[in-house]
């Protein structure tokens, strides 16, 4: 039953490597289909994530080949086309998803496709934008599973112990950076029975970071101007000063010395990772001592993250410390990451399909605005 402006909307296995989540789940499809759309799963796409082709039977959807997933009006994918991928786009076609808005090749790339691109992690940090918002939603999961990673190399307990044997201490877990992921990160090891410390360069998340029972690094201020960058404005942080910082990487140092879990969450977007953990604080810690740097490849090499002896996609043993470098995270959670996800996609695209069920583009609203990243074979400029 497709109405007249019903659109054709593909959903193509993802490509990259060790890429396990899919743009759209069973139950994001059977409500793109009672809109009136058509809904086209590549066979497969969603194996990786416990959703077998079956299921998008089930809930209605056809399922096809590549080709065919890429030839629709409106395309779903979690990471942003490869040159093999882009071949098979459908010039005046619409492709949303995570298009890397700070990738200028990628999204030449899709200019040069003749497609309308909509890079999701561009949409603003405002109330209505939160249902959308593919970074928390995926963070989330990041600071869950680095956590559970953590656990999985430490060659002792996290919870404190005491048994026939003697007692067994509780982990020391320091978590560096408290946004979604890190309050998450804490959340999950606080269940496991960890002793944990965070920091942030905003000291007003110290009040978050001890409502979920751990102890927030405190340095105190001061100066009158250190105090008031502290408060910020209009709800955001204001650079903490200089002075502050350095005095804050002293007692940061101090904890990850003690510490038997390090979990660094520190990402700014466009720029490269800021170094959290130098080599000398590695060197500090004990033996048998865990780092998960959750900004694996994200350094200024592009193969640390917020420690310079992280390696991208590899975990490796450096002066008696296992550090992993994990550089996809929630693609280890493959099926509540595409759920989560799935969700995030539908509710983009009630901006962008109109009542008529044809593809809109409002440039008034903020959310559409800030998305939009290619139209008319150009990349769209800021």
């Amino acid at each position: 039953m497709e109405n007249k402006n019903s659109l054709s909307i593909g959903v193509p296995a993802e490509m990259a490597t060790g890429e396990s989540r899919v743009a759209v789940t069973p139950e994001t499809a059977k409500k793109l289909i009672a809109q009136g759309h058509s809904v086209r799963v590549q066979s497969g796409a969603g194996v990786a994530a416990s959703v077998p082709d079956e299921a998008y039977a089930a809930a209605g959807a056809t399922l096809v080949d590549a080709a065919t997933a890429w030839g629709s009006d409106l395309v779903l994918k979690v990471r942003a086309p490869e040159a093999a991928e882009a071949a098979l786009i459908k010039s005046g076609s619409t492709v949303v998803g995570m298009l890397e808005p700070f990738n200028a090749e990628g999204l030449q790339r899709l200019a040069t496709a003749g497609a309308i691109g909509f890079a999701l992690e561009a949409a603003p940090r405002t109330t209505r934008a939160q249902s959308m918002d593919v970074l928390s939603s995926q963070a989330n999961i990041a600071g869950y599973k680095a956590v559970m990673l953590a656990a999985d190399k430490y060659q002792r307990f996290f919870p404190m112990l005491m048994t026939a044997a003697g007692t067994v201490k509780a982990a020391r877990v320091v978590i560096l950076g408290v946004g979604v992921a890190g309050l998450q990160a804490i959340a999950t090891a606080k269940r496991l029975g960890a002793v944990i410390e965070a920091t942030d360069v905003r000291p007003s998340v110290k009040e978050q970071v001890e409502s979920l029972g751990a102890k927030f690094i405190d340095v105190p201020f001061e100066s009158q101007d250190e105090k008031d960058a502290a408060e910020g404005v209009g709800g955001y942080a204001r650079p903490m000063p200089q002075s502050w910082l350095d005095r804050q990487k002293v007692e940061v140092a101090k904890r990850v010395a003690l510490a038997d879990i390090v979990i660094t969450t520190a990402l700014i977007p466009g720029r490269a990772a800021p170094v959290l953990v130098t080599e000398d604080m590695v060197k500090a810690m004990k033996p048998g001592a865990v780092i998960i740097d959750i900004a694996a490849g994200k350094g200024a090499d592009g193969v640390g993250g917020n420690c310079p002896l992280t390696e991208a996609n590899k975990t490796v043993i450096k002066h008696g410390v296992t550090i992993v470098g994990e550089t996809n995270l929630p693609a280890l959670v493959a099926a509540d990451a595409s759920a989560l996800y799935a969700r995030n996609v539908l509710d983009f695209l009630k901006l962008v399909i109109n009542k008529e069920g044809a593809l809109h583009i409002d440039l008034e609203d903020d959310i559409v605005a800030a998305c939009l990243v290619t139209r008319d074979g150009a990349v769209v400029k800021k």
